[in-house]
């Protein structure tokens, strides 16, 4: 669709911004669609949506461990391999353009320029392959840990690292990524992250807290090298956000399982 003028006459629905959530950060053929204004405003129920996500990886996982007798590491990557696919590489291009960014060197003004390029620098290629091997890996150790809820953890707390780069940011606009930030504030971003965390207590223990609270380090992380490279922050800041806060909570997990 061109333009959002056919939601003119819109109410809002918070369920039909839900789903129309679900349909802009996944290919799950919900195909339900909203005004970006109503789908962001429920920014901060990202991470639960994305529990559903976890549950069906967890279970892919489960398959590939005990119904194909797949070794610990042909999981991870299938695992991983079936997020990037459900989630339609969504946040991909947002790694690749944001190192492309913090690599070059020069103005904000010139580094937005081009993180915004369309083309793909060595930088960008380089941080998505440590970005995705990484992540593979961390799947892999806490699979060695019988501790595959971590999957779901991990899924769900990657929002949550978005939800904290958008909190910490000043949003670069026009974008479709300053509308997420606009709408994350500290009330809604403290109940969702609440919750998250009751949720990650309930299903994994202290790792599940530990899972939340790297993904929370990543959003801090992220956010601050936003600003310093480009002082503002668009898609691409929490595309790199989301990617590199599943990874952190991951490492965070993997390091509490070997203590706990």
């Amino acid at each position: 669709m061109d333009d959002d003028s056919y939601f003119e006459d819109e109410e809002f629905s918070p369920v039909k911004s839900l789903l129309g959530l679900l349909t802009f950060s996944t290919v799950l053929p919900i195909n339900v669609f909203t005004s970006i204004e109503y789908m962001t405003k429920l920014t901060w129920c990202w991470p639960f949506l994305h529990i559903f996500v976890g549950v069906l990886a967890a279970v892919c996982g489960y398959v590939s461990l005990n119904f194909l007798h797949l070794n610990s590491f042909f999981t991870a990557t299938i695992v991983y391999a079936f997020l990037m696919l459900i989630t339609g590489y969504n946040h991909l291009d947002g790694v690749m353009d944001m190192a492309d960014g913090v690599m070059v060197h020069g103005e904000p003004e010139k580094k937005i320029r081009v993180m915004k390029d369309s083309s793909v620098g060595a930088g960008g290629m380089a941080t998505l392959f440590l970005v995705a091997s990484l992540t593979i890996a961390g799947i892999y150790n806490i699979l060695d840990y019988h501790f595959i809820v971590g999957i779901i953890i991990c899924e769900m707390a990657a929002k949550t690292s978005l939800l904290t780069t958008a909190l910490l940011s000043k949003p670069l606009t026009p974008g479709i990524g300053s509308y997420f930030i606009k709408e994350t504030n500290p009330a809604n971003y403290f109940a969702s992250t609440v919750i998250i965390a009751i949720i990650a207590y309930a299903i994994g223990g202290w790792a599940g807290i530990c899972g939340v609270l790297g993904a929370i380090v990543s959003g801090v992380l992220i956010a601050t090298i936003a600003k310093r490279n480009f002082i503002l922050a668009n898609g691409d800041v929490l595309g790199m956000s989301n990617e590199v806060g599943r990874l952190l909570s991951l490492l965070f997990m993997a390091v509490a399982l070997f203590f706990i």
